[in-house]
């Protein structure tokens, strides 16, 4: 396809014309990082933005130019930029000291809200939720004395856990049998054929990275009917699908695991995570008990993150919030697919609630595989083609939406969505 290839070039072109200051701090940024790059995900071609300042749903560049925020940093960003109430939060801990090196009343009372409000028996923070799906896996690895573990393919859950295409090289070494996301039979087969090696089955409800992809109430039931046959620990990663249901996904779909995990927005933004479930599973880093094991991690109680963690739960994102902003994220799908489908071009948004991943494709999308053969030169136009409009999303086309976006911003980003439709329709036809 010519004509996209010269779109993107013309695009790519116009980005940079646009931008000097953005791109002398790239060539910079060149010098002292890989690429000028220090988290893979941001970057974009032909050079990614650099941001200047931030305050509710807006961002603006180091060369002035200003963005409806829609990527909300991949989800951890729910509160939007400087919510008064989490600044407050913020000012009141670190007036109080910042890391004690010392249990406190705040990890107490996190723990609380957490373990209520996602139906755990037992929590332990991290400061990423890589660090607690590593975590989670390590404890049914023990938990059961097996090794194995198995990942659905086009999974993610975190930098050392990708298996979007296979397992990748910077993978921590487990050894992965491979499920299919949403093939109940394949998956079925795979968890029988190692039952008596394998420790774990993890996957997302809803691939978040892996495109907005739900999984089907069927191929959940069945992975836990099978794992609780075969005494296989249940790991639902929900570090960003938490926040589409007050009791989180899990709770919505009305199938529990054994263990879930949880990331950053339940820390108020902070570097953060938590990983928890079963009591006896998690009685395993009981320190009272000779045979625990250890869990370690200076900030994984720091003050910050303990105080406004709580606040931004307890405050902020209350069930009832929870349910506005998930409504208002599906009334957004829904407008876009209306769209979609009114100019009859192949693009399709997926997604739940307050997620929403636009794929250039009218297909069917039940499995990460379904998506493998999309043009990714048409996400990268979409994203160039948004930023021109003064919106800010994922190039991959993902979007989450932070409690400072309005119904004014939805319709904001269904016209300039609709410009695109316009403006490259011979391409998505």
């Amino acid at each position: 396809m010519a004509d996209v290839e010269a779109a993107l070039d013309h695009a790519k072109a116009q980005f940079a014309a646009k931008r000097p200051k953005t791109h002398a701090m790239h060539k910079r940024a060149a010098h002292v990082m890989p690429g000028g790059n220090t988290r893979t995900v941001l970057f974009t071609a032909p050079f990614p933005l650099r941001v200047e300042t931030a305050s509710g749903s807006t961002i603006t560049d180091i060369d002035g130019h200003s963005y409806l925020d829609l990527l909300g940093e991949y989800s951890a960003g729910i509160y939007g930029h400087s919510h008064p109430r989490i600044l407050e939060a913020a000012r009141a801990a670190l007036d109080k000291g910042l890391n004690y090196g010392a249990h406190h009343e705040g990890e107490v009372k996190l723990a609380e809200v957490v373990t209520q409000r996602f139906n755990m028996d037992l929590v332990r923070f991290t400061n990423s939720g890589t660090e607690a799906n590593m975590m989670a896996l390590a404890a049914a690895r023990c938990f059961t004395g097996r090794s194995k573990i198995m990942p659905m393919a086009g999974g993610y859950h975190g930098g050392t856990l990708y298996f979007s295409h296979g397992a990748s090289p910077v993978n921590a070494p487990f050894d992965c049998v491979m499920g299919e996301y949403n093939d109940i039979e394949t998956t079925r087969k795979l968890i029988a054929d190692n039952a008596d090696q394998l420790a774990a089955v993890i996957l997302e409800p809803m691939l978040g990275g892996g495109g907005g992809i739900s999984a089907s109430p069927a191929f959940l039931a069945m992975l836990r009917a099978e794992t609780q046959t075969r005494g296989i620990v249940l790991i639902f990663d929900e570090v960003m699908t938490s926040r589409l249901h007050p009791g989180g996904l899990s709770a919505k779909v009305g199938i529990e695991p054994d263990l879930k995990t949880l990331g950053k927005y339940v820390g108020g933004g902070m570097s953060f995570g938590a990983f928890g479930g079963r009591a006896d599973i998690m009685a395993l880093f009981d320190p009272t008990s000779p045979t625990a094991l250890p869990h370690a991690g200076t900030f994984n109680n720091n003050t910050l993150t303990m105080n406004v963690g709580h606040v931004a739960m307890t405050e902020i994102y209350t069930p009832a919030a929870c349910a506005e902003l998930n409504a208002r994220g599906d009334r957004l799908r829904e407008k876009l697919n209306d769209l979609f489908m009114r100019y009859q071009v192949k693009m399709k948004a997926m997604g739940q609630g307050s997620m929403i991943v636009i794929h250039p494709t009218s297909g069917e999308i039940s499995t990460p595989h379904d998506i493998e053969d999309t043009d990714k030169r048409l996400r990268q136009l979409l994203f160039l083609d948004l930023l021109e409009q003064g919106i800010y999303i994922a190039e991959r086309g993902f979007m989450a939406l932070s409690l400072m976006v309005t119904d004014a911003d939805c319709d904001r980003v269904v016209r300039a969505v609709e410009d695109y439709v316009n403006r490259r329709r011979e391409l998505l036809v």
